[in-house]
């Protein structure tokens, strides 16, 4: 597998002209274009353009000098916050920008028009479905501090989820509690799920200190959904709850979470009698973990 994700990269690289100093028959590299495009038309804080394009702060200063030093670039700050960074095109900028995009579509063109129409579609159902594998392999879960903004959006946005799809609304104070001081240890945890420095993603345990643990607060954005991230959540959780000793995980979900039992189901859950009082709650499951304790009963 391996040698196969390297004869790729060799093949991509080759193609799209990465071993040119002038990419695009320009006076740029690959990455300065590359930069020149992510800044896009509006521009972007200096901070998420690092992110997005993964690269040390280092590199991208190095990059950003270049592109001023050739009038394609303007460095400023935010008008709502003065302490951010900006950056932004000039107006040789965006030419440049938009010769850049004119030649990458010829390149485009020059490949498929080399191939059956057979062979376009597979090629970019194929191209569709690196994307969509590649960008999942870029998604970092870890533990949040509930009270981090970040933890805080997250489940703002899993409510309003909830009160959208429910018949009669949600309301969080009427449900099953899951405050700051439950989900953080010993008595919990959060994690977030990252992808190019966004959040897209949350789960958490509650742990009850008799070998049991409650799956909590299990939300994907929807700009994730089918990369499997809810999956990656969810083991991630196992694991913690395995750590810390917990042989059986428990949840609530209501039905019209069909995106949700699905992923359960196929992780392994089963359905049992109802276990709590949950008022948005139409099935409950749960899960003995791999190599717990067997069951005394």
């Amino acid at each position: 597998m391996v040698d196969q994700v390297r004869r790729f990269n060799r093949v991509v690289t080759q193609h799209v002209g990465a071993l040119n100093e002038r990419y695009l028959a320009r006076s740029h590299s690959l990455g300065e274009a590359r930069v020149l495009w992510e800044i896009g038309a509006e521009g972007c804080d200096m901070r998420s353009l690092r992110v997005r394009l993964g690269l040390d702060s280092g590199y991208l200063s190095r990059l950003l000098g270049t592109l001023a030093s050739a009038g394609l670039i303007a460095a400023g700050t935010s008008e709502r916050d003065r302490r951010i960074r900006t950056v932004r095109l000039t107006r040789s900028g965006l030419a440049e920008r938009g010769i850049l995009d004119e030649r990458s579509d010829v390149l485009a063109h020059a490949l498929l028009e080399q191939l059956s129409d057979e062979q376009r579609v597979r090629l970019c159902a194929a191209m569709g479905e690196v994307e969509r594998l590649i960008t999942a392999a870029g998604v970092a879960v870890g533990i949040s501090d509930p009270a981090h903004p970040e933890a805080r959006q997250c489940i703002r946005a899993y409510f309003a989820e909830l009160n959208r799809r429910f018949d009669a609304g949600f309301d969080p104070s009427v449900s099953i509690s899951a405050e700051d001081d439950e989900l953080a240890p010993p008595a919990g945890v959060l994690v977030l799920a990252r992808l190019r420095g966004r959040t897209v993603g949350c789960g958490a345990l509650k742990f009850h200190g008799d070998g049991r643990a409650d799956v909590k607060r299990m939300w994907v954005a929807e700009t994730a959904r089918g990369l499997g991230v809810g999956r990656r959540i969810l083991a991630d959780l196992e694991r913690r709850a395995a750590v810390a000793g917990a042989w059986t995980l428990c949840l609530e979900t209501n039905r019209t979470l069909v995106e949700a039992i699905g992923l359960y189901r196929s992780a392994g859950y089963r359905e049992v009698a109802r276990f709590s009082n949950e008022p948005y709650a139409h099935h409950w499951f749960e899960k003995h973990l791999v190599g717990t304790p067997p069951s005394t009963s």
